[in-house]
């Protein structure tokens, strides 16, 4: 349950300081928003995914709805509100690191009205924070109390209610995003032990090219990334978040699920674009 976005991709070999304009390349646009490429990325390695978002009625949502259904995504779910579809603005620097500026659209209608109990039953549910926080509060409530797990990706970084917080198993951060959380940056591990501190009963915290760091009940536990050239990083996080999300509802480990999860955000890297670059099932891994 999340946003979907026409990501909007320009390459530029630096970004423009404040009043300056640099030239960058042809523009690309692709299929994205972080609930979109959850739902694709899990669905190409596999799993049976169904989205709950909205898309609008414009020329977006038409790249949107046929690319979730290209994956196999269940589409019972996509509402379609009158007006623009969200729109990602993406730059990517010759390291292929991305600054991105969202411009919500659709996805900022989403409302606890649109709520499906039958939805929110499934193995887990999986949730951002490019929607209505009081839609998402009011959906994993209903995920949990429906037996689901409840995972929630904390992007774009936001203070949430403790309630919330402690719904998430796990709650999936990046460093920037951790340290939002917590008033503070400190090194990642004393960081997973400070957020699992605050309620969530898992926590995962994304460490890019150095792989991820899982915390929970048994302890910290760091979770290397195979090392791969990078082409673009744009999705890379989403990609992660639903191999993570796929080996949970298989009954992995939180640790094992991560070992995956890491594998699955390298193989993203490689190429240009979100959806574009998740791998499939029968696609050979990075080790």
């Amino acid at each position: 349950m999340g946003s979907v976005n026409a990501d909007l991709v320009v390459s530029v070999d630096r970004r423009p300081a404040p009043g300056e304009t640099v030239l960058g390349s042809d523009l690309a646009t692709y299929p994205g928003g972080k609930g979109a490429n959850q739902a694709v990325a899990a669905a190409r390695l596999g799993a049976r995914t169904a989205i709950l978002a909205r898309i609008g009625d414009d020329g977006h949502g038409d790249l949107l709805r046929a690319a979730l259904a290209e994956a196999g995504v269940d589409l019972g779910h996509l509402l379609v509100t009158p007006g623009p579809s969200g729109v990602a603005l993406i730059t990517v620097d010759p390291d292929g690191d991305n600054s991105i500026i969202v411009s919500p659209g659709a996805n900022a209608h989403l409302a606890p009205s649109d709520l499906d109990s039958g939805l929110l039953s499934a193995a887990v549910v999986s949730f951002q924070l490019e929607i209505p926080l009081p839609t998402v509060e009011a959906a994993a409530r209903t995920a949990a109390a429906n037996g689901a797990r409840v995972v929630l990706n904390l992007s774009p970084a936001t203070a949430i209610p403790d309630d919330l917080l402690a719904l998430c198993d796990p709650l999936v951060v990046n460093e920037h995003e951790a340290a939002f959380l917590l008033g503070a940056r400190d090194d990642p591990a004393s960081m997973a032990t400070a957020l699992l501190a605050r309620g969530p009963r898992s926590v995962v915290i994304t460490l890019g090219p150095e792989g991820a760091l899982t915390a929970d009940a048994t302890g910290v536990t760091a979770v290397p990334s195979p090392k791969v050239e990078v082409v673009d990083t744009t999705g890379a996080g989403d990609a992660f978040t639903a191999a993570l999300c796929l080996r949970l509802a298989r009954g992995d480990t939180l640790a094992d699920a991560a070992r995956h999860a890491v594998r699955v955000g390298a193989a993203a890297v490689r190429k240009p674009g979100a959806q574009s670059s998740y791998p499939t099932a029968d696609e050979p891994l990075p080790t």
